[in-house]
């Protein structure tokens, strides 16, 4: 008998156990990883943060990766200031009580759901068409190629069923805001509210950016448009000793933020990261990530113009460097009908050429305006912004200015930073590819049997590899093509471009840029952005002319580049500070900027040759 108890004792233990680890296998599997009890299992328990899947998820596997109507972190408001004030009772109990005596019955009733639920239709469908204008007429504005005359021009992208990243930063810029907010809705209306993740950053604005991002954020959640949209103060206590390409950096990594928690977390690749900047056309958009697409370009840019005097001129020229490394002139939007090759924005010869075309043409660095960049190529290899780090505060301090070398780190841009690093993450996969190629030719010589070699005849001796920059004749009208700077926007005097900074610590790199692989990064002038105060319809009868003047043909070939040049030997560095110092004729002497200074008058025409990617031309 003591045995027979002892038997069912043990049986009564196994299955408790085994009931216990049913139960638990059951919450592993139907649990959502949202509740906070399972937080542990899937991640951190904010439920602002980004979850890992589970087992479910990955055994359903919904078509919709994005679907934020099943997830709560793709719905996600951060630095909202929700402080209580004197009124935060008398709202809070407002609102709760039309919640329960109008709002809840009326959506719960069985005689009224339907109502409700055709209400909620007839909201999406009216904020679909959101500020009407992008909607309705900027399919009106001239573009080239028939590239607004047909609706189904893009159902290409929407088949593809891609995933695509919005990015914003926001800084006391309110007067656009609503028009980029109409910008989204219109991707999200045609590529679909499940297939873009918007991450809108207000960079400690002082206007009313934060109550519209409210709005924002009703829209976008009415829609189904997964978000994170997010407040932060700036970096810098004191404005004034603010450093802007450090806190460019910073904010833009913030942005980034979700992409790479999707992507490390879910798994979950975007195909396109669009950066929002000003206003742009959302076909225009569309467009470029086209461009982008069939030439597996890095980045893309479009072309930002800004009003000036009565007309527009090309702006963000700070950014932007063509393929020879030098600046885009500040050329007017009219210059393609009313004078040569030697006065649009590009100053490279191909690139001009196919600017009048409005064709993409390479560039060695761009951001003006909204661009589109390939996360593959980019931010999935460890690629982020960055900004130098050996900058010299010259507001709070006149007496300690730091001696820094000719060939130093460029402290210009963010988005230069980035474009280089491009480059340089090319030229590494470039010479992957080669080491592979030569490590196989290797060990096939290895393994075959060896011959006698005949002797080798004498080789005439190599001609000395030249500059890439001198196999491009340079127009002989352009007086400062080879300086990038501001001369023809200025009425200073052409001067002779002083002789190189010599180089006496060692010998010079023989190996130059171009020879490596290239970075694809495009300029596309059919994608335009403007800002406020420009007469938008002036601006494209300015670019493009008449819809009549456009013959109505393919461009898909011509969009595709067929060759691609490699980076140039040196570059046109421009730094920003509001106390600058000027490298005068070669010699190692500085002096201050006055205020009757211009920025044009401190570039000056001397580049040096002592390394990749360095030419210091302005410095605090």
């Amino acid at each position: 008998m003591p045995g027979m108890s002892l038997v069912l004792r043990r049986r009564t233990v196994v299955r408790v156990l085994i009931l216990a680890a049913l139960g638990l296998l059951v919450k592993l599997l139907f649990t959502s990883p949202s509740d906070t009890s399972s937080a542990s299992f899937y991640g951190p328990a904010d439920p602002k943060q980004i979850r890992k899947q589970n087992v479910l998820d990955y055994v359903t596997r919904s078509d919709k990766q994005l679907d934020a109507r099943r997830h709560e972190f793709l719905h996600v408001r951060m630095g909202r200031d929700e402080r209580p004030d004197l009124f935060s009772d008398l709202v809070n109990n407002g609102v709760q009580d039309y919640w329960e005596r109008f709002q809840k019955p009326y959506i719960v009733g069985h005689d009224t759901s339907h109502m409700d639920e055709q209400s909620i239709m007839s909201s999406i469908e009216q904020l679909l068409t959101l500020n009407g204008w992008v909607a309705a007429l900027c399919p009106t504005l001239a573009r080239p190629f028939g590239q607004n005359k047909y609706e189904d021009a893009y159902e290409d992208l929407a088949r593809q069923n891609n995933l695509y990243f919005v990015g914003m930063v926001i800084h006391s810029a309110d007067h656009f805001l609503v028009d980029q907010l109409a910008v989204i809705v219109q991707l999200a209306k045609r590529l679909g509210p499940s297939n873009i993740f918007v991450s809108m950053l207000d960079y400690d604005s002082s206007d009313s950016t934060e109550t519209l991002t409210d709005l924002c954020e009703a829209v976008l959640t009415l829609l189904g448009v997964p978000f994170r949209i997010r407040r932060v103060p700036g970096m810098t206590e004191d404005p004034s000793a603010a450093y802007y390409p450090l806190e460019e950096a910073y904010a833009r990594n913030l942005v980034l933020e979700p992409l790479h928690e999707l992507h490390e977390r879910r798994n979950i690749k975007f195909q396109r990261v669009i950066w929002l900047k000003g206003f742009t056309c959302p076909n225009d958009i569309l467009e470029t990530i086209k461009v982008s697409v069939v030439n597996d370009a890095a980045m893309v840019c479009g072309m930002d113009w800004a009003e000036h005097n009565g007309f527009f001129i090309f702006s963000d020229r700070w950014r932007t460097r063509d393929i020879n490394g030098d600046q885009f002139r500040q050329s007017k939007s009219s210059s393609i009908s009313e004078s040569s090759l030697t006065s649009v924005p590009p100053r490279d010869p191909n690139s001009a050429q196919r600017y009048t075309q409005h064709l993409p043409f390479q560039v060695f660095c761009c951001e003006s305006g909204t661009h589109v960049v390939d996360p593959v190529q980019s931010y999935y290899v460890g690629i982020e912004y960055r900004a130098g780090t050996d900058y010299f505060n010259s507001t709070a301090s006149h007496d300690d200015v730091p001696d820094r070398e000719p060939d130093a780190p460029c402290l210009d841009s963010t988005q230069a930073w980035f474009c280089r690093d491009l480059w340089v993450w090319k030229a590494k996969e470039g010479m992957k590819s080669i080491d592979a190629e030569l490590a196989t030719q290797s060990t096939d010589a290895s393994t075959a049997p060896k011959r006698k070699r005949a002797p080798e005849p004498q080789a005439a001796d190599p001609e000395p590899l030249a500059p890439r920059q001198a196999d491009k004749a340079k127009a002989k009208d352009d007086a400062d093509a080879n300086a990038g700077s501001d001369y023809d926007a200025s009425d200073l005097p052409v001067v002779d471009p002083t002789e190189p900074y010599p180089n006496t610590d060692g010998p010079r790199l023989t190996i130059p840029n171009a020879v490596f692989l290239a970075a694809r990064i495009l300029v596309n002038p059919r994608c335009v952005t403007t800002y406020a105060g420009v007469s938008h319809t002036q601006l494209a009868l300015d670019l493009f002319g008449p819809p009549d003047r456009e013959e109505e043909q393919e461009v898909g070939r011509q969009d595709v580049l067929d060759e691609w040049e490699g980076a140039p030997d040196t570059f046109i560095c421009q730094e920003q500070s509001p106390l600058l110092y000027a490298y005068e004729d070669g010699q190692d002497n500085w002096r201050e900027k006055s205020t009757e200074d211009t920025e044009d008058d401190l570039i000056l025409h001397s580049p040096s040759v002592r390394g990749k990617f360095a030419v210091a031309m302005i410095r605090p």
